[in-house]
């Protein structure tokens, strides 16, 4: 088997095995969502979006948090202690799954959207905030319909080690969207919404028991052997 393969360490490579994808324990509890939204104005569409999507998640049996990005400082432009960082931080470490909905600006997500991931770290100590966890993207926009904004965070899903589900929403000229009241109206866009919250709470219960094994890497497993290794032979001399 390993005659073609000679850089590949053997004791460290192993086929895919079905019966690990298939958990002994599966967990009770609901499914916990964390909602991210990408803008600050009073009456903020990316907000009242997450709030539907909130709605159908709950309606679905998930356990959810939405994060207020008001206060959030720059990154960078404060230390990690700051009580906003922290507040975030705890809450993806929290999630098993997430949704972030951001307005397109200038044929992108927005800054303030940016700056929540970006305060979110590839690892914590030993400890992976984002890794294995689901994700859902949706955006809104002024004008006709585009899907610039969650082309992006589908990168920064992936970049973060996320499983990004398929479906996404786009919300095109959000301001008719929405009644006095602040609800959705009934439309192909919010049907759109329910699929998506759906197919985010199927592949969060598909994954989350699962997803430590999803996440194994013959590299990272290769790294950790060099690391221990090299322990043991320090503490021999």
């Amino acid at each position: 088997m390993f005659a073609d393969l000679p850089q590949v360490d053997p004791a460290l490579f192993a086929r895919p095995d079905l019966a690990k994808l298939h958990a002994p324990l599966r967990a009770a509890h609901p499914p916990r969502i964390l909602l991210l939204y990408g803008s600050l104005r009073p009456r903020s569409f990316s907000r009242l979006v997450s709030y539907e999507a909130q709605r159908l998640l709950q309606a679905l049996g998930a356990e959810t948090r939405v994060f207020d990005p008001a206060d959030l400082p720059l990154p960078d432009g404060a230390p990690e202690s700051h009580p906003k960082v922290q507040e975030l931080r705890e809450l993806a470490a929290w999630s098993e799954g997430m949704v972030w909905t951001s307005p397109e600006r200038h044929g992108a997500m927005t800054g303030i959207m940016k700056a929540q991931i970006d305060w979110i770290p590839l690892a914590l100590g030993a400890v992976r905030p984002t890794q294995g966890k689901t994700l859902a993207v949706m955006q809104v926009s002024g004008g006709s319909q585009s899907f610039n904004a969650v082309n992006q965070m589908r990168v920064l899903g992936r970049w973060m080690r996320m499983i990004a589900i398929p479906n996404q929403s786009s919300v095109a000229k959000a301001f008719l969207e929405f009644d006095d009241n602040d609800r959705m109206r009934p439309s192909a866009y919010y049907d759109r919404i329910v699929d998506v919250m759906e197919e985010l709470m199927k592949f969060t219960l598909m994954t989350r028991d699962v997803a430590d094994y999803l996440v194994d890497r013959y590299s990272e497993r290769r790294e950790s052997a060099e690391a221990l290794s090299k322990r043991v032979n320090q503490r021999s001399i």
